[in-house]
């Protein structure tokens, strides 16, 4: 009998470069980019998919990072909270995040970041109820959310989708 391949290369686009790697078969989306490519940014903080604080961009649309392996990215493009700022200069979610003071501990950042980005490229005039539904997902333990859904809500007036 065959044992399993445990290895697997892959080759994906994060953050618009291009990467291949040997990866475990077994190891996932968020460790691949933590621990092979150095992006801290997105959280590990349940690793069962509940907190959100892993949430990146695959082919445009968010996911729990800690849920996919990297295996399954394979071809894909992969977008990160890294991908935002753009040297000195903060993305206006960024920006408005902090003029709103949506954030404290910043562990849930990255993820309402990537999830918040998301949703406003598809919902560019949101309600604050939207903006409550779409963020559903992602736990914040510090804030009790008025100036994530206040940034959130700022930057859609703003019109950075």
């Amino acid at each position: 009998m065959e044992r399993p391949q445990t290895t697997r290369t892959i080759r994906l686009w994060v953050n618009g470069s291009e990467v291949e790697r040997t990866v475990e078969a077994r190891q996932s989306l968020a460790d691949f980019l933590r621990d092979e490519l150095g992006l801290t940014g997105t959280h590990l903080g349940c690793e069962h998919g509940v907190c959100g604080a892993c949430t990146v961009l695959l082919d445009d649309e968010p996911v729990r990072s800690c849920l996919l392996l990297a295996v399954q990215c394979h071809g894909a493009h992969v977008t990160t909270v890294e991908s935002l700022a753009q040297g000195d200069r903060l993305h206006p979610l960024q920006e408005a995040f902090m003029a709103e003071h949506g954030l404290q501990c910043g562990f849930c950042t990255p993820g309402m970041l990537m999830s918040a980005l998301a949703f406003l490229r598809e919902t560019p005039h949101p309600t604050e109820e939207q903006v409550r539904q779409a963020l559903a997902g992602n736990l914040c333990r510090c804030t009790g959310y008025q100036g994530i859904v206040a940034a959130v809500l700022r930057a859609a007036r703003q019109g950075i989708a």
